[in-house]
């Protein structure tokens, strides 16, 4: 499970790298960073009391950080709409937990990641004035975005966090392969061989 740690440590650095370079124009990360992978794979994997605690603190560190660093309110409508769909997320995490594996995680990575995008592009067409509060309005909000906001449309945000989701499952459910071996290999030797 300590890989596992380091892992979800490693992509809250990289989310906060990334939101730092992004406003110098990189675009092509815009929301390369597995949000939705580490509250699944969190809920998943990581014993009760941390299941939900660990992949959320961390995920709340970064968007202090980045909040501090675009100046942007530390609490806002957004952001409770974001950690309720991370939540959910979490929620099928707890689903698959029994019987948690790459075949299963993945699947439940895809659906994760675009229950994610659905809720938080869907409070954002409610919620921004900018949006027609149509059906068009929606569709804009999940493909195109607002250009007043950023150079990249919102399905290229969909996209980066689908491929990140994706990556850091598979990397997450490797570092708990790695994390168990060692655990496995000191109770298989610690048995009495019989002959």
């Amino acid at each position: 499970m300590i890989p596992a740690f380091f892992l979800i440590l490693a992509a809250v650095a990289y989310r906060i790298v990334t939101g730092f370079a992004i406003t110098s124009g990189t675009t092509w990360l815009s929301n390369f960073a597995p949000l939705a992978a580490i509250a699944l794979c969190g809920a998943a994997y990581f014993p009760r009391k941390y299941k939900f605690t660990v992949p959320l603190l961390a995920l709340l560190v970064s968007d202090i950080v980045l909040n501090i660093h675009y100046s942007a309110p530390l609490l806002d409508p957004l952001i409770a709409c974001r950690y309720l769909a991370l939540f959910l997320v979490g929620c099928i995490g707890l689903l698959i937990a029994n019987r948690a594996s790459l075949k299963t995680l993945l699947p439940a990575s895809l659906a994760g990641s675009t229950l994610f995008y659905v809720i938080t592009n869907a409070f954002a067409w409610l919620s921004d004035p900018g949006y027609a509060k149509n059906f068009a309005g929606l569709i804009q909000s999940l493909t195109v975005g607002l250009p007043q906001y950023s150079a990249t449309p919102t399905w290229m945000f969909f996209r980066n966090s689908l491929l990140s989701d994706l990556f850091f499952s598979g990397l997450f459910v490797l570092c708990m392969k790695l994390g168990r071996s060692p655990a496995r290999a000191r109770a298989t030797s610690a048995v009495p061989h019989t002959v």
